[in-house]
């Protein structure tokens, strides 16, 4: 009895022990376990393998970063239990650029802004500049008084540096400074004229000049001179005594300009006719704004 059961255990463990060794992993333990060593191992724990078993035989699919990663990824599947094969289809990433590099991007500097266009410069009228004018109306040591105002027209153009500063027929407007009538018997006849303002283009601007002074003494004695910056002892331009329009145009003849045209009357009078040329002499300078303005 004793020989049986001992007889019966025997077979009851080699059963068990045969039983034990034919049992194999299935499919999805390979791939967990595989996974799960990838995962743990430091050379390969930041590889993006795929693991796929079927029949015992494993396929690796997936990213690894470096070929030691790749190798070491495939030694853990040909070590694993059960396995009948290994595939490896995995690829080795690029390496990335690492970051401060992508951004170092070398940018040409900004063109330099554009020189801005020079400031046009005003125009200056230097002093002794002389302004040739018709006056627009007579003028008299009799008739005219001091403080009166009369217009005249510029006859030729004033031009600075090549540009042209005053057009011919520009309007300016002068003064009266002095006028006095020789008496019949004593005195003297005088009249004065100075220029104040000229127009260009609309605008008015303020102007100083020598004064044209014209006196009588006696009969048939007269004599012209200018202050203020114009030449002295000069001739009256060819005038006519008691002429219409027209009367008085003439050549300026004597030391230079600031002389006056017109006449001595018989009664010892000045007399300037309407479109009398006269000279006048800028005593200081003209600024006017640049061309354009």
């Amino acid at each position: 009895m004793r020989k049986r059961i001992t007889s019966l255990v025997s077979m009851f463990l080699v059963l068990t022990i045969a039983v034990g060794c034919s049992r194999r992993p299935n499919d999805e333990e390979i791939q967990k376990d595989i996974q799960t060593k990838a995962a743990a191992d430091p050379d390969t724990k930041d590889s993006d393998v795929t693991v796929v078993a079927k029949a015992g035989k494993v396929t690796l699919s997936g990213k690894v970063k470096t070929p030691a990663a790749q190798k070491k990824v495939e030694q853990i599947a040909q070590q694993e239990p059960g396995n009948t094969g290994v595939d490896d289809q995995t690829s080795i990433e690029p390496e990335a650029t690492p970051p401060a590099e992508a951004q170092q991007v070398v940018q040409a500097p900004p063109p330099p802004p554009p020189a801005p266009a020079p400031k046009p410069q005003p125009i200056v009228v230097p002093a002794g500049t002389v302004l040739t004018v018709r006056v627009g109306q007579a003028l008299s040591s009799k008739t005219s008084q001091t403080g009166q105002t009369f217009l005249a027209t510029l006859g030729q153009p004033v031009s600075v540096g090549g540009r042209s500063a005053i057009p011919a027929g520009s309007t300016l407007s002068g003064t009266v400074v002095t006028a006095k009538a020789k008496g019949k018997f004593k005195g003297e006849g005088e009249l004065s004229l100075t220029l104040v303002s000229v127009t260009v283009k609309g605008r008015t601007y303020a102007i100083q000049t020598g004064v044209l002074e014209n006196t009588t003494k006696g009969k048939g004695k007269r004599t012209a001179a200018t202050t203020g910056g114009g030449a002295a002892g000069g001739a009256l331009i060819g005038g006519i005594a008691g002429g219409g329009k027209g009367a008085g145009i003439g050549a300026l003849v004597g030391a230079g300009a600031g002389l006056v045209g017109g006449a001595v009357t018989g009664n010892q009078q000045i007399e300037i006719p309407v479109e009398s040329a006269l000279s006048f002499r800028l005593s200081a300078p003209l600024t006017l704004p640049p061309p354009g303005e």
